[in-house]
């Protein structure tokens, strides 16, 4: 299996973030606190890339460094690419204020 590093802050956290490209189909090992989560990784995932390290439902916030950053549009498979054609933003967004 090759060494792909990633960063993964928190054991909430649904993607890590890929600290070098990852080519398809590479095996990948995402450190966590508790243990360590095997990803195959489904699409190619260029270096500052978010991938998925579990499955993330359609609507399911996606959460990266322990918070929430955005909601899946789509169901997202684990190892893939997450990024603006599959994840809406929440942040900034003046329609989604608390009321």
């Amino acid at each position: 299996m090759s060494e792909y590093k990633t960063l993964y802050l928190s054991e909430k956290d649904s993607v890590a973030v890929a600290l070098s490209d990852i080519p398809e189909h590479a095996s990948v090992i995402v450190k966590g606190e508790t243990h360590d989560i095997p990803v195959t990784i489904l699409e190619p995932i260029r270096f500052g890339h978010k991938f998925a390290v579990k499955a993330i439902e359609q609507g399911a916030d996606i959460i990266k460094y322990g918070e929430v950053i955005g909601a899946a549009v789509i169901t997202i498979p684990a190892g893939a690419h997450v990024h603006v054609h599959n994840l809406e933003g929440k942040r900034g967004r003046g329609d989604k204020n608390a009321e």
